[in-house]
């Protein structure tokens, strides 16, 4: 069909309001979807801070569980000197309390410069940091007993863990079958055992 001159000019209106139509209806379409992948972003963003939210707030609950179960044995390792620094007098003031108490031979000893201490066994000490001092004993014995009379002292006092690291026991030159006199030697070696909290930023020295 062919329109005529005339019949176009009245279709002119028309169809320009027709195009505008459609370019609006485009222009609303594409505008729609534009807020409506802005609007999901922002509803990941916020289900994602919301997630973020929800496992700190899990994690904070855990951290207190822990803390509230771990601390009585921390504070106890604090207290046996384990956690913290040196308390070599300690050790000292305990040998002497033990020595005198149980009426042992004459003992001599020294300790070492503390070291950073990496044990044979798997340790994980997280931030923490393992150390240790070795500590060389000279006990005079009237037998065996004696040196184990010690050990068990030392551990009942709940000073500073310590690992026996060696001992030799040996006869000395003159033998005595007198119970006042010692009879045998026991040269040993301890690891006293620390651990150090990790520094703290800003903290003073």
């Amino acid at each position: 069909m062919k329109l005529t001159p005339q019949e176009w000019r009245i279709l002119q209106i028309p169809l320009a309001v027709l195009v505008l139509v459609v370019v609006c209806m485009a222009a609303l379409v594409y505008f729609a979807h534009q807020q409506k992948t802005a609007t999901e972003a922002v509803l990941q963003a916020q289900e994602m801070q919301l997630n973020q939210a929800r496992q700190r707030y899990q994690s904070s609950g855990q951290e207190k569980e822990t803390i509230v179960r771990y601390l009585p044995v921390y504070r106890r390792l604090i207290s046996e000197g384990f956690i913290g620094e040196e308390r070599r007098i300690e050790w000292v003031d305990n040998l002497r309390t033990i020595h005198q108490e149980n009426k042992l031979f004459g003992i001599n000893y020294s300790i070492g410069v503390q070291e950073a201490y990496k044990p044979a066994f798997n340790l994980n000490p997280g931030p923490m940091s393992l150390h240790r001092s070795i500590m060389k004993l000279e006990l005079a014995m009237l037998h065996e007993g004696d040196l184990l009379l010690l050990l068990d002292e030392l551990r009942a006092r709940k000073i500073t863990p310590f690992i026996l690291r060696q001992c030799e026991i040996s006869k000395r030159s003159v033998a005595s079958f007198d119970k006042f006199l010692p009879n045998l030697q026991a040269d040993c070696e301890l690891d006293w055992l620390t651990v150090r909290e990790p520094a703290v930023l800003g903290a003073q020295p």
